[in-house]
């Protein structure tokens, strides 16, 4: 099994490799985005629509990505060719950017461009192989103006 390529800022990195700065705001604040995006026959799916949800929500936080939305299609895109991955996941984020101690998003250097891709495993192997017992719960659809209503 070969070691995960990791993108970052334009360059790949052996996944041991990979760092950034201790503090980055998306460390040290959660400030940043990502999205997941699941590989199949090594195909990324609905790739443009989760780039552009990427874009849409750091332009909620008022964070420039600094790159277009079609370089970041494609650095995906390469990213996952480079990992020869036919089936898996793929983690695009995107952080601040290196600054000081204290929330002012000024004082950060340029955002970081992050793009992982590797297998997933959300639940272990037997459940995949036997199933797993769920249980759903009724949400209320809807309330009255006195917060009581139907389920």
């Amino acid at each position: 099994m070969s070691v995960p390529k990791i993108y970052i800022n334009g360059q790949f990195f052996d996944k041991p490799d990979a760092k950034i700065s201790v503090y980055d705001h998306g460390l040290l604040y959660g400030d940043g985005v990502f999205e997941g995006l699941r590989i199949y026959s090594g195909k990324v799916f609905k790739l443009k629509e989760h780039v552009a949800r990427l874009y849409e929500s750091a332009r909620a936080i008022k964070l420039e990505i600094p790159m277009t939305q079609e370089a970041m299609v494609q650095a995906i895109r390469d990213t996952v060719a480079l990992n020869k991955k036919h089936d898996g996941y793929c983690r695009p984020l995107v952080t601040r950017g290196s600054g000081y101690l204290g929330l002012d998003p000024r004082k950060c250097s340029e955002p970081q461009v992050i793009i992982i891709v590797d297998d997933i495993s959300l639940y272990p192997p037997e459940m995949y192989e036997s199933g797993m017992e769920i249980a759903t719960v009724a949400t209320m659809s809807s309330t009255s103006s006195n917060g009581v209503g139907p389920v």
